[in-house]
């Protein structure tokens, strides 16, 4: 099941495009990382699929096809958002209350219990509460839904490190006992290295790499060699990105299964999350394509002998 599924799918405001042709499908049982650069469609991407706003064109479906914003998905899917909207006049008890009138599904004695573990009084209003006890209770608010789906856009932007490692850590809490799907959109990039196992990347107002992390970075290699034999060896490679420095440069590439991707006198080198986010969004043209690697021309790339 894919718990979000879009086709085509646009949204303009006035005469600018937030999102554009957006294609992806997400599929559930994953920590998805959301990422892109400010302006790519991040949150225009969420707020569609939880149904807080309407597409300008195309389709965008979830929990296995529901209409985004329908009774049954917004039964099954839990939002928090960068500002925690939460109303500061009120106590976590009576949001609570509140939450639990407003929703069909609310475990009142899970939200208590949670919030006693965090030592977050009942009776305290959201004013009095430190920014790490506002995105607690949000989550718990969230959670106490019991989701299929979980959503979080930038939650953690406002936090310390202290705060945002015990918001993970619930996170992941959730994933293990509950089995929650969870999107995630973040900056920070180290964070998403240690939690998520599934990545899409927007840049542009569309989707530019989709697919599970360990995939991906298995796919990708970074080559070190001479600078001098770069632009040599960079037209036989489907490179991503290029760092140089005076006597090296550092070839970020995309792997194809049918050849041997060191040239001689090279070093290949493994990839982590977050330099192939970054080399990703540095280079919004070159685009990380489904299934077998094929070359500019599209046609399939044969095994590849290297000149010595």
């Amino acid at each position: 099941m894919n718990v979000i599924e879009a086709t085509g799918l646009g949204k303009r405001y006035g005469n600018t495009w937030a999102l554009h042709d957006c294609a992806v499908a997400i599929p559930e049982g994953h920590v998805t990382a959301l990422v892109g650069p400010n302006g790519a469609g991040k949150t225009t991407l969420l707020n569609l699929a939880v149904g807080l706003a309407l597409p300008t064109a195309g389709t965008v479906t979830v929990l296995g096809g529901w209409p985004a914003g329908s009774p049954t998905a917004l039964d099954g899917i839990a939002f928090v958002a960068q500002d925690m909207p939460l109303y500061q006049s009120l106590s976590a008890a009576e949001m609570f209350h509140l939450t639990r009138n407003l929703n069909r599904h609310f475990d009142q004695r899970f939200a208590e219990a949670r919030l006693n573990e965090l030592g977050i009084p009942l009776g305290r209003t959201a004013s009095k509460m430190s920014g790490g006890q506002q995105a607690q209770l949000a989550l718990t608010l969230a959670l106490a839904r019991r989701p299929h789906l979980l959503v979080l856009d930038e939650p953690m932007a406002m936090l310390d490190p202290l705060a945002r490692h015990d918001f993970m850590a619930t996170v992941l809490a959730a994933v293990a006992d509950d089995g929650v799907s969870v999107i995630l959109s973040s900056h920070v990039l180290a964070e998403l290295e240690r939690a998520a196992d599934y990545l899409v990347l927007l840049s542009h107002g569309g989707v530019q790499v989709a697919g599970e992390v360990e995939g991906l970075l298995s796919t990708h290699r970074v080559l070190t060699g001479p600078a001098t034999e770069a632009d040599r060896y960079a037209e036989r490679l489907n490179v991503v990105h290029s760092q140089r420095a005076q006597a090296q440069v550092h070839l970020l590439v995309r792997l194809n299964g049918t050849m041997d991707p060191v040239p001689p006198g090279w070093e290949a080198h493994p990839v982590g999350l977050e330099e192939l986010t970054l080399a990703y969004l540095r280079e919004p043209d070159a685009m990380a394509l489904p299934g077998p690697m094929r070359d500019k021309d599209s046609t399939p790339t044969g095994v590849t002998t290297w000149p010595h």
